[in-house]
């Protein structure tokens, strides 16, 4: 898919407006076309069931009161939503935000009732008296009609909407949500490990002379990278080495691509960085850490003395290991893709280790002065090593194996381990390029 086409869906999946704005359109539509059959159908009180026919004033009262209580119910499912999204904003993490946008259960009860008001006051505006201009009296009792039954379906609707807004709620329904939804986006982008596979390598460097360095022209998260558009773009016998990936943040002005040899185009600068999604957010298009991120945040927020809860983080951590069983037994795409004489190198992938740093780094620091929650973090542990004994996967379990071992060590030690500091001096000095 298209990056813009693919920046578009994502949005729309994410918004609260575009749904209901639907709804309106199509009330309008359908309330004109059912006072059309109106006009060309001449009703009487044995024509419809239950006695649907009405008179000028009680079709006016009726449509003014369906229209006034849905809208009224329009403010309290907005007003609700806005609460729910403060409170999971503020127990357990900004991140799990947008799943509660996605939701679209939520959009379509707002469909309904916006969909509903939009529909009455359509009707109401041409129901007209004997006494009125026209002199023919105008009472669209189909329509009005089916106003009724909309009536009560969005009553029914917002009665829903509650009980279903109480549920999203439980600490459960949310982990459970972006469990799934990490894992769908994981099967669909990578592929499954063969077995006895080990780690791709690191891909050395682009050689120091005679490249070029394609820099972001604006700041913000990396969400997509189409490869195949890369590829593309680039100068036969050229090669492109890809210094980010999905779902890092891009500095203006810092390194995207280096080219080898150099290219001075600008035509091929803008067409390279055309194959980059940068947005405003981090998104779970191409980013399935997205996901393990997001559950950490859980679990570190439900750690803090502020939150002090314990049970909500041995839900995440659970739900935080089986996230990442489902990375472990997975590959990342290509990092080398050819396509004759022009080579694309990604040369920063996500690596098992890595993928079990973000897991359990933070919450083994945030958890160490509380043995229960040591004991929840070595009992994922202790399942994500058997089964990537069992799937044959043994090199992946190191990391695992030595955050067991930080986790006893730090136990009951409210200060870092010196593990943890030597892994900052160790950062600077190599990316800093400083000697110890």
């Amino acid at each position: 898919m298209n990056l813009g086409l693919s920046s578009i869906v994502e949005r729309l999946r994410s918004s609260l407006f575009f749904v209901p704005m639907l709804a309106v359109i199509f009330a309008t539509v359908m309330a004109f076309a059912v006072l059309a059959v109106d006009r060309r159908v001449d009703t009487t009180l044995a024509d419809l069931p239950l006695g649907f026919t009405s008179t000028v004033e009680s079709a006016r009262t009726l449509l003014g009161v369906i229209a006034g209580a849905t809208i009224s119910f329009a403010g309290i499912a907005f007003s609700v939503s806005l609460l729910i999204i403060q409170l999971a904003s503020s127990q357990f993490s900004p991140r799990v935000v947008h799943t509660l946008f996605r939701d679209p259960f939520n959009k379509r009860v707002m469909a309904l009732v916006v969909g509903t008001f939009t529909y009455c006051v359509v009707v109401l505006r041409s129901v007209r008296s004997a006494l009125e201009p026209g002199r023919e009296p105008v009472v669209p009792n189909i329509s009005v009609a089916i106003a009724v039954v909309l009536g009560i379906a969005a009553i029914l609707a917002i009665v829903a909407f509650i009980n279903h807004s109480a549920h999203s709620m439980d600490v459960s329904e949310i982990l459970e949500r972006i469990r799934r939804e990490t894992t769908k986006q994981i099967r669909a982008e990578w592929t499954l490990a063969e077995p006895n596979t080990t780690d791709n390598e690191a891909i050395p460097p682009p050689p120091a002379e005679s490249t070029t360095v394609i820099r972001a022209d604006r700041s913000g998260w990396v969400q997509q990278i189409d490869t195949a558009a890369l590829l593309a773009c680039l100068p036969e016998g050229a090669t492109a080495y890809v210094e980010t990936y999905a779902g890092r943040f891009a500095i203006e002005q810092s390194p995207l691509i280096t080219l080898s040899p150099r290219i001075d185009a600008d035509d091929v600068e803008a067409c390279l960085l055309g194959a980059f999604l940068i947005g405003e957010t981090r998104t779970m298009q191409q980013d399935v850490t997205y996901g393990l991120r997001q559950l950490v945040d859980v679990t570190v927020k439900a750690l803090s003395p502020g939150i002090n809860d314990p049970t909500t983080a041995q839900e995440a951590i659970f739900h935080t290991a089986a996230v990442l069983n489902e990375l472990l037994r997975h590959d990342p795409p290509s990092s080398v893709l050819i396509d004759g004489s022009r080579c694309l190198l990604m040369t920063h992938q996500p690596s098992p280790r890595e993928l079990v740093q973000i897991a359990y780094d933070e919450p083994r620091r945030a958890g160490a002065t509380q043995p229960a929650v040591c004991l929840y973090l070595l009992a994922t542990l202790e399942s994500l090593i058997e089964i990537m004994q069992a799937a044959r996967l043994e090199t992946r379990t190191a990391e695992l194996r030595r955050q067991a071992r930080l986790i006893v060590a730090g136990c009951g030690r409210p200060e870092v381990l010196s593990e943890d500091i030597e892994a900052v001096r160790s950062a600077y000095h190599e990316k800093l390029g400083v000697n110890r």
